[in-house]
């Protein structure tokens, strides 16, 4: 399929690497930064409400500027990862950045220590309460805070530390190349391999992908080892229970909600992913699959490829059978060219939405093949995108949704175009396999989401007491992922090296339960969709909960649509339906 596949301009934000704009936006945030200082660092407590405010008013607006300027590095950087200048303007503007927020780390540090009589004392200032669920999160961190000087340490040498280590797993990720059918072809044309219909083919992208990994072990091994050793250090001073914990308080969830998800995901494994991966390989014929082809299409499945222009339509139409103004908000990234489609080299594999700061607007990362999953990704990604713009209208300290409701709008955004897809489908045998290859995904969000955080939980829980080497680090990872898999799914020893090429562990640990948080959420949200007598008005409530960022718990958030997360059963209620899917695909193969 050669079709020109669009790129981003980032000029929305600055115009290229030596724009003169970046220059003022950084002066300003320097002198803002200084003036606050001056004027309230050791003070805030004596301060009025009024006056406060007014102070968070402008540190808003230094880091809109600041996420504007690290917004842009970063993209920059992930539209080729082999840039030598996109690298070094990505540190440079991280280290410059970590100066102005240590000099501003009083003000969060002064919030939360601030006694309780005091605090609600000041907020009878309405403009000082405005920013109450914004404060009630700084002050929630406050039993975990180490004195000022080390904060400021700390932030000031991220840039050298912790982030170096990401900085170079992503810059040798991108330079990696996998031998394939005699030319050396980039990491998401090998993983696009893994889905191919042609199982030699199949098998050939396993061996080199596993072959490289391997190769490179000694630096992946080192770099997780510091990774996780560099956050149980940070842990342990500021008093955090288990690994996870810093995690779940940064996405405001209490650690027996993830605890209740992972132990009900993990419990159901063999009812959902090991009875769906024996149905699988039964159609192949087989009493098992190799690694290589869990992702292979179907037998008789034509692997429609669907164009950019299929594609668009499809997510914008899916939308707007739910609500136009989601679909108007999506137009608008691709009428604006907020989103970059094609494969190149250097480029980030995988797919994000960006939302860089409420003054601008997302950016969609994607690498579009064509196949049934990228209309998936696209149509993810843009529900990503859609709730960034809604929520922007809480600005900058308030707009950015924590990790237990970030998943909610992309996973519904994905079942609105399943839906439309399934509806579509021409006879029995292409709904059949369109219900298989949703089950996949669902089991690649939920089930090996989970699978990837048992690992992640018992990778960190070893590492607090001493390094792992490469065979330590491949054993967990080949425990976590047979009980995930079960025995329809063979693992050799080429596949303990694949651990290393998951960014997440490495970005950001205990990421990945969010995923299945999400689609557990969704499926129960799905559910209440489908039974209601009152659609409009769960349109309404949902878009409120996407409109509402940060400024509102998940607890919170979800109660008007009748649902519990805290409640173990609420999870059980997401899995049946995944569950269910698999009792009809049974059905249809009988």
């Amino acid at each position: 399929m050669n079709e020109m596949l669009p790129r981003w301009s980032l000029d929305d934000l600055y115009h290229s690497l030596d724009d003169d704009a970046i220059t003022r936006d950084l002066a300003f945030a320097k002198t803002e930064a200084a003036e606050l200082a001056a004027r309230f660092e050791g003070q805030i407590a004596a301060k009025e409400g009024e006056e406060l405010a007014e102070m968070i008013t402008r540190y808003e607006a230094i880091m809109d500027k600041l996420g504007r300027l690290i917004s842009f590095a970063d993209l920059t950087f992930a539209g080729d990862m082999t840039s030598a200048a996109a690298g070094q303007h990505s540190q440079t503007i991280r280290e410059e950045l970590a100066a102005i927020s240590s000099q501003l780390l009083f003000i969060e540090l002064e919030l939360a220590a601030m006694p309780d009589d005091i605090y609600q004392a000041k907020c009878e200032a309405a403009a000082f309460a405005h920013y109450q669920p914004w404060l009630r999160l700084v002050r929630a961190s406050a039993p975990y805070q180490l004195e000022q000087r080390l904060e400021q340490m700390l932030v000031e040498r991220g840039p050298v530390g912790r982030s170096s280590w990401v900085r170079l797993f992503d810059e040798t990720m991108a330079g990696l190349t996998f031998p394939f059918e005699g030319q050396q072809v980039s990491e998401a044309e090998i993983l696009n391999m893994l889905s191919h219909p042609d199982a030699k083919k199949r098998q050939e992208a396993g061996a080199s992908l596993a072959g490289v990994l391997q190769e490179n072990q000694k630096l992946f091994t080192l770099i997780i080892n510091v990774i996780a050793k560099d956050r149980d250090i940070d842990d342990q001073w500021r008093g955090f229970k288990t690994p996870v914990s810093s995690r779940n308080l940064a996405n405001d969830v209490d650690d027996h909600v993830v605890s209740a998800l992972a132990e009900a995901v993990t419990s159901r494994m063999s009812d959902i992913s090991h009875r769906y991966y024996r149905l699988k390989a039964k159609w192949f014929g087989k009493d098992s699959l190799n690694w290589w082809d869990r992702n292979a299409p179907l037998l008789g499945d034509d692997d429609r490829r669907y164009s950019w222009e299929e594609a668009k339509t499809i997510v914008i139409e899916s939308f707007a059978a739910f609500d136009e103004d989601m679909a108007a908000i999506a137009r608008t990234f691709f009428d604006k060219g907020w989103v970059d489609a094609a494969i190149s080299p250097g480029k980030a594999s995988g797919a994000f939405s960006h939302p860089t700061v409420p003054s601008a607007h997302p950016y969609i990362l994607m690498n579009f093949a064509g196949k049934a999953r990228d209309v998936m990704t696209l149509a993810h990604e843009m529900g990503h995108g859609i709730h960034q713009v809604l929520a922007a209208e809480q600005g900058a300290l308030m707009a950015d949704t924590p990790l237990t409701l970030a998943e909610t709008a992309s996973v519904f955004a994905e079942m609105l175009t399943f839906q439309r897809l399934l509806a579509d489908a021409p006879h029995e045998a292409a709904r059949r396999f369109m219900l298989a290859g949703k089950i996949e995904d669902m089991l690649n969000t939920v089930v090996r989401q989970i699978a990837f955080h048992n690992f992640e939980v018992a990778f960190h829980s070893a590492r607090a007491d001493k390094e792992l080497n490469a065979d330590e680090i491949g054993d967990i990872w080949l425990k976590t992922q047979h009980q995930a898999l079960g025995d329809a799914i063979t693992t050799d020893e080429a596949y303990r090296h694949l651990w290393s090429y998951i960014p997440h562990f490495i970005h950001t640990p205990f990421y990945v339960y969010a995923y299945a948080f999400g689609d557990c959420l969704v499926n129960a949200l799905w559910q209440i969709y489908q039974d209601t007598d009152d659609q409009a008005g769960f349109i309404s409530h949902y878009k409120t909960l996407l409109s509402a960022g940060g400024t509102k718990r998940y607890d919170e958030a979800l109660a008007p649509l009748g649902l519990d997360a805290g409640d173990p059963q609420f999870w059980h209620r997401g899995l049946d339906m995944i569950a269910g899917m698999i009792d009809e695909l049974e059905g249809m193969s009988s």
